[in-house]
């Protein structure tokens, strides 16, 4: 894999928060730009190696930190306002209109990663996003999950989340394996999301009040794997119905089919997991 360009950047939201983010310069000639978008809690740069990747393949990429995260995380996180619904309503949007200024005239992708697809509809200029990547999302919902699965994510959601937010005024992820602490008000919305269904579609009338899910036609491809016990086909589909009108098709991946022992919720974006990285190219050459 050659080197391209990376550049770290700063990204200035609407509302003046920054993010820290990364640009990567296509090395070939230029076929489209994409927004590689996090799963919750991940740093931007858990997915170098694949942004990389699609660089070497003729796209521009743009990564980034969620506010309250990684690099984007300004002061102490247990005074951080963050949450679910502004990563959506204001971090995304912003980054977007990043990559369009970096990259102008050009296809613009989302390739997203678990929370990245589900909140693509909070987006006001998600019109703008030709196709959709999505890895890993789903609406999470703990009651279609396998019984042991149902009973640690019970745990982490409904007892670890509300108890760690009482006790430091955020989430410790990390101690339990979910990557980086996460505010508060974003701890507790992806509990109450992943406890209802649809997801986001939980707080529709309440704590959101505009949104573009039903308006969304774009294709988008859906992939997850049958070791993913958080995204697994029940929960996909629950997510997919958030978007009545989407042009959307589903792949689901077993390991042992691209000479791999695990991909899960997490592994597709692992260098060791390159076999698959094809998928996402041909998709994005398509669209």
């Amino acid at each position: 894999m050659s080197n391209p360009n990376v550049t770290d950047t700063i990204i200035t939201c609407g509302d003046g928060v920054q993010l820290a983010a990364s640009i990567y310069m296509p090395t070939t000639s230029l076929k489209g730009a994409v927004m590689m978008a996090p799963a919750t809690g991940i740093k931007r740069q858990f997915y170098a190696n694949f942004a990389t990747y699609l660089a070497n393949n003729g796209y521009g990429v743009i990564t980034f930190d969620n506010r309250g995260i990684g690099g984007s995380l300004h002061g102490s996180i247990k005074h951080n306002t963050a949450s679910l619904q502004c990563w959506g309503e204001k971090d995304m949007p912003a980054v977007l209109e990043h990559l369009k200024t970096t990259f102008p005239k050009i296809k613009y992708h989302l390739v997203s990663h678990s929370a990245g697809g589900q909140l693509i509809g909070l987006m006001p200029n998600a019109i703008d996003i030709s196709s959709m990547f999505n890895v890993a999302c789903s609406s999470g919902q703990l009651r279609n999950m396998r019984l042991l699965y149902q009973l640690q994510a019970h745990f982490f959601m409904n007892f670890f989340i509300p108890l760690s937010n009482g006790l430091f005024g955020h989430t410790k992820s990390q101690w339990v394996g979910m990557g980086q602490p996460l505010p508060k008000t974003v701890a507790r919305q992806w509990q109450l999301w992943c406890n209802g269904q649809g997801y986001v579609k939980t707080a529709f009338g309440k704590t959101i009040t505009q949104h573009c899910y039903d308006q969304l036609t774009l294709p988008s491809l859906w992939v997850n794997a049958v070791d993913d016990d958080i995204a697994n086909n029940m929960n996909v589909a629950d997510m997919m119905s958030v978007f009545p009108k989407l042009n959307g098709q589903t792949l689901t991946l077993t390991p042992s089919e691209h000479g791999l022992t695990e991909i899960g919720h997490m592994k597709f974006f692992s260098s060791k997991s390159q076999t698959l990285w094809p998928l996402a190219l041909n998709w994005l050459d398509k669209h």
